[in-house]
């Protein structure tokens, strides 16, 4: 039974991955308000939620509200500076975070969707395929063409 206990084993388990979910994706002071707003949905729609597969449809869910919470046109500000600076030249990583960027850019909405579930998110087989609602050798074929496109894409990206 999908009771007051099973949430609580649900928000345990899992609210940590899904407010990680949106910091990678969103404004951090977005990330708390739309991580409830999943484990919301999920309380109610809990007979919904496959057994064995909580995280998956979590990050399902999250897609949505995502996608929700970008049509509203919320700007997203500017991030916290440090107050302590880096030993490491800057720019170094300006470069190489920007070549990731316009080559994640350059793929299609999919494909980086389930690079970044992959990589981020550490989904692959079922999980990968919960997310997508596809079967698990659709979401295998998914990812590798993911993969391969941005490889593509990574060797035609001038400074390769």
């Amino acid at each position: 039974m999908r009771d007051d206990a099973w949430f609580e084993e649900l928000f345990r388990t899992h609210a940590s991955a899904v407010y990680r979910y949106f910091v990678r994706r969103a404004a951090r002071d977005d990330a708390e308000d739309l991580a409830a707003d999943v484990l919301a949905v999920a309380w109610r729609r809990r007979d919904d939620v496959p057994a064995g597969a909580e995280l998956p449809w979590l990050y399902r869910t999250a897609g949505f509200v995502l996608a929700n919470h970008r049509r509203k046109g919320r700007p997203v500000p500017v991030g916290d500076v440090p107050e302590s600076m880096d030993d490491d030249d800057p720019a170094t990583y300006a470069l190489a975070d920007e070549r990731v960027r316009e080559a994640l850019a350059a793929l299609s909405p999919r494909d980086r969707r389930i690079l970044l579930l992959n990589a981020w998110e550490g989904l692959g087989g079922d999980g990968l395929a919960a997310v997508l609602g596809v079967t698990r050798g659709g979401a295998d074929a998914a990812l590798s063409r993911a993969r391969s496109r941005l490889r593509e894409v990574w060797a035609e990206a001038p400074g390769s």
